[in-house]
């Protein structure tokens, strides 16, 4: 009997040590995955902090070029004022939202707000013919610009400024603009210019210069 007991207890003592051993193996195996998300978290972590330098880097450079480019249009159109565009960025969510900022310098004193509560239509015109080309070369699109009675706000001085800038646009981007006015000013400042004249249900161009 006390030999059957003992033998008894050698198994029920395997059965435990295989358990035990078994749960160890368990048990770093466990530990070898802990480790290996872990690295693979580092690893995310490194991949995301290098994804957001780039981006920042991207907008900034971007930015900057916007700056740039809407500071020295403006100037261009309104050549008898100090204006300066700035572009003010912050990270909603997730989503970078650009506000452009227009300051203007007159005796000594600045002035600066937003575009279009500010400084009216006309500059911010000007701010929106640049930032749909800036979109055209930034997408890669047909490079043609479709402008269709959006130069109303200018007063009359700066209509041949503005008239002159879209051709000089014309020619160092090598974008085609196609502008549709009533404004006999721009019409006479065009390279080409058409007259469309409808005769009931049809319409027939002619050509003024």
């Amino acid at each position: 009997m006390v030999e059957g007991r003992l033998k008894s207890l050698s198994e029920e003592t395997a059965r435990i040590l295989g358990r035990r051993d078994a749960a160890r193996n368990a048990l770093e195996v466990s530990r070898a995955a802990v480790r290996s998300l872990a690295e693979k978290v580092d690893l995310l972590d490194l991949v995301s902090a290098l994804i957001r330098s780039l981006i920042d880097a991207e907008i900034t450079e971007g930015v900057k070029a916007i700056e740039t480019l809407q500071t020295e249009g403006v100037r261009a159109v309104f050549d008898d004022q100090d204006l300066k565009v700035r572009a003010d960025v912050e990270v909603q969510r997730g989503k970078v939202y650009v506000t452009l900022m227009t300051a203007q310098t007159k005796h000594g004193e600045t002035i600066e707000g937003a575009s279009l509560d500010g400084f009216g239509g006309a500059v911010s015109t000007v701010q929106s013919v640049l930032l749909r080309l800036a979109l055209i070369f930034r997408r890669g699109l047909r490079p043609v610009l479709f402008l269709d009675e959006s130069l109303p706000a200018f007063d009359e001085r700066y209509v041949l400024n503005m008239a002159s800038f879209l051709k000089t646009l014309c020619a160092r981007t090598g974008v085609d603009i196609l502008l549709v006015t009533h404004n006999p000013m721009l019409v006479e400042a065009s390279d080409r210019a058409y007259k469309i004249r409808r005769d009931k249900d049809q319409a027939s161009f002619q050509r003024l210069r």
